[in-house]
């Protein structure tokens, strides 16, 4: 048996759409893969009810085709899935990393990404690198047609997850199509801002570089109380309020000193608009872990 823990991420940051993620310390999924003639799939944990087991609907199914490598795969979820923290993207690079262990696939973990991918597709309907990067490799990452490139940061972040489900693909089809030029020099700005900070693990910088006046605007009125949520962590100190992924999670990046009062705030912020809510004091993490 090969036992694997692979953290929640948050992909986007803001202005990273689709490129930038990081790990984060908690919470995370425990996966657990024996040899089998063909590949079975058992779920516990949080929101485990709403996961398929059948192989082929499910992110570690696809993973386990991809290498070759049928396992009766056992998945603890300690990441809601639905969350805008990479549940499915952490099954998949716990499993991803388990398999190639299991069965010496001999893989390097940023090979392991686009393996991880196949299994995002099956839930979101496309292959996405900017939760599955992290989760393998840890740190904050900025994944590309070109590979995945990673920075060894230490910033403190507030992730609260509100009791709303967005999809994925719902939130994908509210993205816009176009932009203006002005917004374009905008995003990119904000963007090599927040590399910068992570690169310094400077929570001011990362904070203004997760400004995002394209994609996050469009999403936000899927998620009660977002405006609110945003504008008490602000009041409370944090540098950089955006949605996490797909959503509904708000994350929010701090100085170690009010990382408590800013989730205290957000789910204050939630609370104001009949919305219940759990909260994650978090750090940048270190990506999937043989146990």
């Amino acid at each position: 048996m090969v036992t694997v823990r692979a953290p929640a991420t948050s992909a986007n940051l803001g202005s990273g759409f689709d490129v930038f993620g990081v790990a984060l310390s908690r919470p995370a999924d425990i996966v657990r893969v024996e040899k089998a003639s063909e590949t079975t799939i058992d779920v516990t944990g949080a929101g485990s009810q709403y996961i398929p087991e059948d192989p082929k609907k499910n992110t570690v199914g696809a993973v386990a085709e991809a290498l070759d490598a049928p396992a009766h795969i056992r998945i603890d979820k300690g990441v809601r899935p639905a969350s805008g923290l990479g549940s499915s993207a952490a099954s998949a690079a716990a499993a991803a990393v388990a398999l190639n262990e299991l069965y010496d696939r001999g893989k390097t973990r940023e090979e392991l990404v686009p393996v991880a991918a196949k299994g995002e597709a099956v839930v979101s309907g496309d292959a996405h690198d900017d939760n599955v990067a992290p989760a393998i490799m840890g740190g904050f990452t900025i994944a590309t047609d070109d590979g995945v490139t990673r920075v060894d940061a230490d910033i403190p972040f507030v992730a609260c997850l509100p009791d709303i489900v967005v999809s994925t693909r719902d939130a994908r089809e509210v993205v816009p199509k176009r932009t203006d030029v002005s917004q374009l020099v905008e995003t990119v700005g904000n963007a090599a801002t927040l590399t910068t900070g992570m690169h310094r693990d400077d929570p001011e910088l990362v904070g203004s570089g997760m400004y995002d006046s394209v994609v996050t605007p469009a999403r936000a009125k899927l998620i009660d109380g977002y405006d609110a949520v945003r504008e008490a962590a602000f009041d409370a100190g944090a540098t950089g309020v955006t949605i996490s992924g797909a959503g509904p999670t708000v994350i929010a990046a701090c100085p170690d000193e009010v990382q408590r009062d800013v989730g205290v705030a957000m789910l204050d912020g939630f609370a104001d608009h009949g919305v219940e809510a759990s909260v994650y004091q978090a750090r940048i993490g270190e990506g999937a872990q043989l146990l």
